[in-house]
């Protein structure tokens, strides 16, 4: 069912719940639910057209299921190498859109070609 010439929105979990001092890390697991939730409900604001949506969790939140309109992995060590995974195996086949603060993952992701955003991006702070 996936779209080569969709767009493949790839959400930093741990970074974009980071992102705003609310209590996450009380609930590691919980906060990812939440994001996964309003991903799902709203998408990525300010982007038109069809987009995949993957939700990439670690440690503590891995397990988070996906749903209709965003698909979570589990990443099974860093979240980071698990997300330059997914942007090479997608590079040059489709564009990619990778939200996330984390200055060398942004690095890592644009060398391979992915477009960045920040977290304020799907979760306004």
């Amino acid at each position: 069912m996936e779209d080569n010439a969709s767009l493949l929105v790839v959400v930093d979990a741990a970074n974009v719940v980071g992102s705003v001092p609310d209590g996450w890390w009380r609930d590691r697991r919980g906060a990812a639910e939440r994001l996964r939730d309003r991903l799902a409900a709203d998408g990525v604001p300010g982007r038109a057209g069809p987009a995949e949506v993957v939700l990439v969790v670690e440690g503590a939140a891995r397990g988070v299921d996906s749903v209709t309109g965003v698909r979570v992995e589990s990443a099974p060590g860093s979240g980071d190498d698990h997300i330059v995974e997914l942007v090479a195996r997608a590079a040059g086949d489709r564009p990619v859109l990778v939200v996330t603060a984390d200055r060398e993952l942004r690095r890592r992701v644009t060398e391979l070609g992915a477009e960045v955003a920040g977290p304020r991006t799907v979760r306004p702070g």
